[in-house]
């Protein structure tokens, strides 16, 4: 019997986030793509959180953007409520999270997918990838189709052998009762991969007819609107915003819980894998937050079309009964009606270790991977190692260099780095604390950073690189031209530095001094700058931090300066660490493993020590004298 064939240039193997972010690059970049998923129904899913960005995250969406990835877009047109955090702090931790309407998010990115030239959107399961001599050369279908390719990008998400768990409930499906990808692991082993078992959660939705909202805190949206594209602007997608509402646990609560953890299966042993620390279940935060006696619960809304409402806060695996029982001892939920039950999914993944920095597996070539297939947890942490993952399937065809960004350039940078280099026993989380340069990679110039980038791989057109480049020109000029231009202390001057609650002059400065006080911003002294030219908000904002944060972003600009002295000094693939002297048992073990590409990224491999960088910077200089 004939089977099918079919020949592309690239296969995409699942179409979650990830998915869809690499099938899109791929396309647009002129590569014939198939994307294949389980279920044509779960296109960019959202299993869990309504919402996308948030501490961190909206970096890394911002970034996607820049890039010219897909995610913010689509964000920008299905938001329901619109969110600056941190607005408090400084602008190095400001970030951008939106409540997203699920079934929406859903629809306009397939419509995206199936409309993109150069992409199959294709509903079946991928069971075996293809490779002759250690060389990828295409997939196998549970139909036994084969599909033919040059090379194949894994985003397989929380699917492979997924178990969805809650009390003494077990069902082998993927997230929302969708089917489970069963059989691609064994077929991965095969190829010398090494797989995790990881574990994630969801809440129950409830009914929002059974809440009662009037003993609840509203939640509204900010007034104004910041988009996460930097295609668009406030005017292009501002819209009507949904409510959110906070309540809290009680002691009541936790006691439920409490008598119930023996039918946990997280405490039972029913489940195998290694759940998030930074997203933990409403069980694991009674228990190691015993002290506090109350956590916080938000209610939001999974779309503007349907009653379903997420319990954020309080993901959870107990049993049914008992789930009913600690949902109604919260404030507000005394009468809730479950609309679907909270649940615990275990799934295979990689240990991402075995990956090049281009996410392109060490042991296989043209194998590329990204998501939580990776060992990650969040959307915006996947979308953004697909893009990358995607571009870089692009450019080993293209016969180029792969994109890699440096944890100086990017989130996206400090993610992939810390996935390959850094061993990963949990599933990974991004916040901003993990980047060290994080003054400089703030989500609002993320443009300025990675556009560039975006447009030589070729998914920023021509005119948005333009126009890049004019607001970059109109910042250095604004700058230069408020850092030299002073102010006397006239009586209009005294009177406006009064009003807004700042000391008086008593000799003339430049209005960059002025700026630099805490209390004033650039927008404050319009009056008395009559040669202010007309800018767009954004270029005002960046005028506005780079002159008020000078001093600590040209700081952060040295330190990474002697970041890329190390990040350059490049480590040949071919070395053998066994035959570099005086290196300690342990580096030799961990480097020949990770086969780190620079000696920046070897520096942090945990049991590295400075002493073995030493050792193996002599050795590399005398190996490249012997080269040459």
């Amino acid at each position: 019997m004939a089977l099918l064939e079919e020949t592309y240039d690239i296969v995409v193997v699942g179409a979650g986030h990830a998915g869809c972010e690499a099938a899109l690059a791929c396309a647009r970049l002129g590569f014939e793509t198939i994307c294949f998923t389980v279920s044509m129904d779960s296109v960019a899913l959202m299993p869990c959180n309504p919402n996308v960005g948030g501490s961190s995250k909206g970096h890394l969406v911002k970034e996607i953007d820049a890039l010219g990835g897909e995610m913010g877009i689509n964000i920008d047109k299905t938001y329901i409520q619109s969110k600056m955090l941190n607005k408090s702090k400084g602008p190095a931790v400001h970030s951008l999270r939106a409540q997203a309407d699920k079934a929406e998010y859903s629809r306009h990115m397939r419509m995206t997918m199936e409309n993109t030239e150069h992409l199959t959107l294709r509903q079946a399961e991928v069971v075996e990838i293809l490779a002759e001599d250690g060389k990828v050369c295409g997939v196998k279908t549970y139909s036994g189709a084969i599909y033919h390719a040059k090379a194949v990008v894994l985003a397989t998400g929380t699917y492979l052998k997924a178990r969805c768990i809650y009390g003494e409930v077990s069902n082998a499906t993927g997230p929302n009762g969708l089917q489970a990808a069963n059989y691609l692991t064994d077929s991965l082993k095969s190829l010398g991969i090494e797989m995790y078992r990881f574990k994630t959660g969801t809440p129950a939705r409830i009914d929002k007819r059974s809440i009662n909202f009037d003993v609840m805190e509203e939640q509204f949206g900010d007034e104004n609107i910041v988009p996460f594209s930097f295609t668009n602007k406030e005017e292009d997608i501002k819209r009507p915003q949904i409510s959110c509402w906070l309540t809290y646990t009680n002691e009541e609560t936790h006691n439920i819980i409490r008598e119930n953890l023996h039918r946990s299966p997280l405490f039972s042993g029913a489940i195998e894998g290694t759940g998030p620390r930074y997203c933990p279940s409403i069980e694991d935060k009674v228990v190691k937050f015993a002290d506090k006696n109350r956590h916080q619960v938000f209610i939001e809304p999974e779309g503007e079309y349907t009653n379903e409402m997420y319990v954020g806060g309080m993901s959870s695996s107990l049993p049914e009964d008992v789930q009913y029982k600690m949902y109604r001892s919260v404030k507000g939920l005394e009468n809730v009606k479950i609309v679907r039950n909270a649940y615990a999914i275990e799934y295979d993944c990689i240990n991402p270790m075995q990956l090049k920095a281009s996410l392109e597996f060490k042991a296989v070539d043209g194998l590329f991977s990204g998501g939580q297939f990776n060992g990650s947890s969040g959307y915006e942490e996947a979308a953004a190692q697909g893009l990358i993952a995607g571009i870089n399937a692009c450019r080993k065809l293209q016969g180029k260099e792969p994109v890699i960004l440096k944890r100086s350039e990017a989130y996206i940078g400090v993610l992939i780095d810390d996935l390959v280099t850094k061993e990963t026993h949990e599933p990974y989380r991004m916040m901003t604390s993990r980047a060290e340069y994080r003054l400089l990679l703030r989500q609002d110039n993320a443009d300025l950073r990675l556009t560039p980038i975006g447009h030589e791989v070729g998914l920023i057109n021509e005119e948005r690189y333009e126009a890049l480049l004019e607001k970059e020109k109109q910042i250095k000029a604004e700058v230069e031209r408020v850092n030299g231009k002073k102010i006397g202390a006239s009586k209009e001057v005294q009177e406006l530095l009064e009003q807004l609650g700042s000391s008086t002059l008593k000799t003339a400065v430049t209005l960059g001094e002025l700026i630099r006080r805490p209390e004033l911003k650039y927008e404050d002294l319009a009056s008395i700058d009559p040669e202010r030219p007309q800018l767009d908000d954004d270029v005002v904002n960046q005028v506005n931090i780079n002159i008020k944060y000078d001093g600590y972003i040209s700081r952060q600009m040295k330190q990474v300066e002697q970041f890329k002295k190390l990040e350059v000094k490049t480590i040949p693939e071919e070395i053998d660490y066994e035959k570099v002297g005086s290196l300690r048992k342990e580096a030799v073990q961990k480097l020949s493993k990770i086969r780190p590409h620079s000696i920046g990224q070897a520096s942090r491999i945990s049991g590295v020590s400075p002493a073995d960088i030493s050792v193996l910077l002599v050795y590399l200089e005398q190996y490249r004298r012997n080269q040459s």
